[in-house]
């Protein structure tokens, strides 16, 4: 049995060596096998000769399993980690560095994060987000002409430079089309919202090997419809029995407040609450409804007693709280128009061609109505008055349980209310991209070369819509006593009311903007240059040239007019006119078989930043073959992550620090602080964060060993254990890190001559550093039955180590495999993909399953502390597992079909502790692993007309 043979075994679905099964399927039509250029190498060979880890996933592949977005694609490979890179997760209000997620999903392999992870389309770099700039934002990517996508799991700087730390994804488009075809997709949820719908055509004419030219068109349009919080039952994040509740006491019908400003209802001379009689704590915040006597909280939809003992707030006792995952999209609506043109025309061994790739994507984000707080974000002149319709029931109320209060009559009342009337806050964000791409290849005598020129860009704004109000004119309207933050159960606002929230309106707004754009000129040669006994050692040597640059206004508004609109996400703090660097690269492979059944490649780049210098990064890799049914192979190389536009030039942003216990961690070793002890006195130093022009790149050294065991043409399977050390993470440290390894970061604070802490720096270091490692696998097996042919097939991922540390004197922190963390990647110990096929004439069945594995929840204060033990209460969130049906016929001349189910048993997500103060998605459920849509039917219809 031949290797090639073997490798078409074992990668009909893509397990190990799946670039092999796509050359096999070319070579199977009847063509000869052709030298290719396979992900992960700029060697040309035969494809099956090839030992890379290379996952290829075909367009027939995904047409079967209706995926028909990138997004959809990404989360079902098991190599992807679990982060905070897909639209559900950024669906809610975010913060730092999050901001740039708007509208974006972003692919994050073997969980090193978005920015470590390396997009090409059909082998060449595309520019990163408009808006964040230092990822691809797969929202762009044409699928519908997409022939099939390359998944490289290994290293790949020392071919393609930065960002190829996790991996490679490389989606390669149709080429050398001829005919014409119309394709129609839906996707249809059994629950209603979250529907999917795409329409495209492909045309071409001319063919490269008897005309000398192709011709190839392509334009899509696809639409993903909001799937609301309110449309799915799991979400439901009163649920303190589980030990989950809400941290917001901003409610429809207010919550009176007391408050800093003097003067209100519930301030006394030291500007805490009324004491309950017979008791000595203060309350600070109080609703009327949760009163003793009152109507309860629940007598207003979507609203509950807020869990004091669960967030350990025992002031808060007779507060309410509302459901903010109800209203939040948990699936934003997505519209997506994209197009292909590309022309290639044959000179002999020689093509030339030129390519326009083109998108536009609107995406429009949808979350909880705006907290307005008296107080808090507006003056004491917007406080309740005595003249409010509802100043007197709310006044009688309070001072019936808190008697202390009634000296107090007249005064106006601090609140927090939600305000329903202002509508939900919506962001909408439009991404236009594009890449003009001019290239040639072919043969000149026996060396295979390849030349590129191209221009790329990506340019994103962000808009206001609904729910946000110019903060002056609210407070202004507020204090006008004509709204009433008060209502009760059937009571609306006026009219007078709703005109004066329309009237202070902010929709329209443009938010902020951002445009990439990427110059890159490559050049590469490949060839045999001389013969060993074993064989012929090929060569690779490339250069690769780029300018890369960045623009982010902050806020799109003229500097001299910008009145305040509360809580929009302005970032004028990080406004860049125009930032830009050069790279300059070269790069060299060796494929070297020292004995018939050993071979070994060498490679490596040295790439040269203008800010930063230069770094060099090798890699090694062998493939063992020491009988025909068994491969080992392996590989150790370096990768870089170049900083990021943001993280360089950020401007820094000075804020003091309000709270009032932080102290001096030189003078004080236990960091509590107490004025009766020396040195343990509280200080208010001003916080430093934004960019740093010194920044150097992460680096990361990573490795691997895999086997593959192919012992006849009906079954394979595969192993490969993986490990990667990143250094220099560039992280921005919090101030309990920061506090609590004071002797490593002492240079982070600050002093005046006095030795007094004036400032903490806590603008971006390289500093961190993690170690990810685990093991994938895979087996696959076909066979006839019956009149047919079935293939049966799995794999896998299990992670064995994830940890990381702030400072590499540091102890590397506890594991982070099943364990819940807020931001960043959830590393689920095992993750897989697993399916059935069956084929007989012009039918062919599919039943898959996607599992993933649970994770040790949150646990919120008061359940951690012990204040409160939740009657059903379980550490752990369950597995979550899905099955999908699909059936295809192709008996209609010229007309394929193929409807499918998925989510076949109907599974909800689920229950996970998801909500974190009101800067995270999810309530009740987790968006970095499930899917929210629920049992979905699929149909799918493509059309040849010539």
């Amino acid at each position: 049995m031949k290797l090639k043979t073997i490798a078409h075994c074992i990668a009909i679905i893509g397990l190990a060596n799946g670039a092999a099964a796509w050359a096999q399927e070319k070579a199977s039509d009847g063509a000869a096998a052709q030298r290719v250029e396979i992900t992960g190498s700029s060697i040309k060979r035969i494809a099956a000769e090839g030992a890379l880890p290379v996952e290829v996933i075909t367009r027939k592949q995904l047409e079967a399993a209706g995926i028909v977005t990138a997004e959809q694609l990404i989360s079902t490979l098991n190599i992807n980690g679990n982060g905070s890179d897909n639209l559900a997760s950024n669906a809610d209000v975010t913060s730092g560095a999050q901001r740039g997620n708007n509208g974006a999903t972003s692919a994050n392999l073997r969980g090193q994060g978005s920015d470590s992870t390396l997009v090409l389309l059909n082998g060449r770099r595309i520019a990163t987000h408009g808006m964040k700039g230092s990822a691809v934002d797969l929202n762009s990517v044409p699928m519908a002409a997409v022939e099939r996508v390359e998944v490289l799991k290994d290293g790949a700087s020392a071919i393609y430079g930065t960002d190829a730390i996790g991996g490679v994804i490389n989606f390669i488009l149709r080429k050398n089309y001829t005919g014409l075809e119309a394709q129609a997709f839906t996707d249809l949820t059994q629950q209603s919202g979250g529907d999917i719908h795409r329409v495209s055509v492909v045309g071409g004419f001319g063919n490269l090997d008897s005309d000398g030219y192709n011709v190839l068109l392509t334009g899509t349009h696809s639409e993903n419809q909001a799937l609301r919080g309110n449309q799915r039952s799991f979400v439901n994040t009163f649920q303190p029995d589980r030990g989950l509740s809400v941290d917001t006491r901003g409610t429809p019908f207010a919550t009176v407040f007391a408050t800093s400003l003097a003067n209100t209802i519930m301030s006394n001379k030291s500007n805490t609450g009324p004491v309950y009689p017979g008791t000595t704590q203060a309350m600070n915040a109080v609703n009327v409804l949760n009163l003793p006597g009152g109507a309860g909280c629940g007598s207003v939809d979507g609203m509950a007693a807020y869990d004091y003992k669960i967030w350990d707030v025992a002031s808060s006792k007779y507060a309410c709280a509302w459901d903010t995952g109800r209203a939040a999209v948990l699936q934003q609506p997505v519209t997506n128009d994209n197009f292909v043109s590309r022309a290639t025309f044959k000179i002999g061994e020689h093509q030339l061609f030129a390519e326009l790739v083109g998108s536009r994507v609107e995406v429009a984000k949808s979350f909880s109505p705006n907290q307005v707080s008296p107080g808090l974000n507006f003056p004491a002149s917007s406080f309740y008055p005595k003249t409010g319709a509802a100043y007197d029931s709310v006044f009688n109320a309070i001072a019936a349980v808190f008697p202390n209060i009634k000296s107090n009559y007249g005064l106006p009342i601090a609140y927090r209310w939600r305000c329903m009337e202002c509508g939900n806050r919506e962001i909408s964000t439009k991404t236009d991209a594009a890449r003009l791409q001019l290239g040639a290849d072919g043969q000149i005598d026996k060396w295979d070369y390849r030349v590129g020129l191209s221009r790329a860009y990506s340019e994103s704004q962000s808009t206001l819509g609904n729910g946000y109000h110019y903060t002056v004119a609210l407070a202004n309207a507020l204090g006008s006593g004509i709204i009433n933050p008060f209502l009760m159960p059937g009571q609306k606002q006026s009219q007078a009311a709703m005109d004066l929230i329309a009237s202070t309106s902010a929709k329209g707004v443009v938010l902020y903007g951002g445009k990439t754009t990427l110059t890159q000129a490559d050049a590469a040669v490949s060839g045999e240059i001389f013969k060993l006994p074993a064989g012929a050692v090929m060569a690779a040597i490339g250069t690769d040239l780029r300018k890369e640059e960045y623009s982010f206004n902050g806020d799109a508004r003229a500097a001299s007019a910008r009145p305040a609109i509360l809580n929009a996400p302005f970032d004028d703090a990080n406004a860049l006119p125009s930032v830009s660097r050069d790279i300059r690269a070269l790069y060299a492979e060796f494929l070297v078989p020292l004995t018939k059944s050993l071979e070994v490649t060498l490679a490596g780049r040295q790439d040269h930043y203008s800010g930063f210098g230069n770094t060099f990064n090798p890699k090694v890799a062998f493939r063992f073959t020491p009988v025909e049914q068994l491969l080992f192979r392996g590989s150790y190389n370096t990768g870089f992550r170049a900083p990021s536009f943001n993280q360089l030039f950020n401007g820094v942003t000075e804020s003091p620090y309000s709270g009032k216990d932080l102290v001096d961690p030189a003078t004080c070793p236990s960091l509590k602080a107490d004025s009766t002890k020396p040195g343990c006195g509280v200080i208010t130093p001003n916080t430093l964060t934004g960019g740093k022009p010194n920044l150097g790149p992460e680096t990361a050294k990573q490795g691997s060993i895999g086997v593959v065991w192919a012992p006849n043409r009906s079954f394979s399977a595969n192993m490969d254990l993986w490990e990667i050390h990143k250094e220099n993470t560039i992280t921005s440290l919090d101030l309990t890190t920061l506090l609590q390894n004071y002797n490593l970061f002492q240079a982070q604070f600050i002093r005046d001559a006095s030795g007094a802490i004036v400032q903490i720096d806590q603008r971006w270091v390289n500093a961190g550093s993690s170690i990810t490692r685990g093991i994938e696998v895979g087996a696959n097996a076909n066979g006839a039955i019956w009149n047919g042919k079935w293939t049966a097939a799995i794999d896998g991922s299990y992670l064995l180590e994830k940890k990381s540390r702030p400072n590499a004197n540091t102890p590397y922190g506890a594991s982070e495999v099943g364990r819940f963390i807020f931001t960043g990647d959830l590393g689920l110990r095992w993750k897989h993909t697993a399916y059935v096929t069956y084929s007989e004439g012009s039918w062919t069945t599919m039943f898959s399953q996607i599992y993933r594995s649970g994770y040790k929840d949150q646990v919120l204060p008061g359940v951690a502390n012990g204040l409160v033990t939740p009657s059903n209460y379980n550490p752990d969130v369950k597995p979550y597992s899905v099955f999908n049906l699909s059936v295809s016929y192709s008996g209609i001349k010229n007309m394929t079909l193929i409807g499918g189910i998925k989510n076949l048993l109907n599974t909800d997500p689920p229950f996970a502790i998801t909500y974190d103060s009101n800067t995270g998605a999810g309530s009740s459920w987790e968006p970095r692993v499930a899917d929210p849509r629920g049992r979905s039917f699929t149909l799918m219809a493509n059309y040849k007309f010539m």
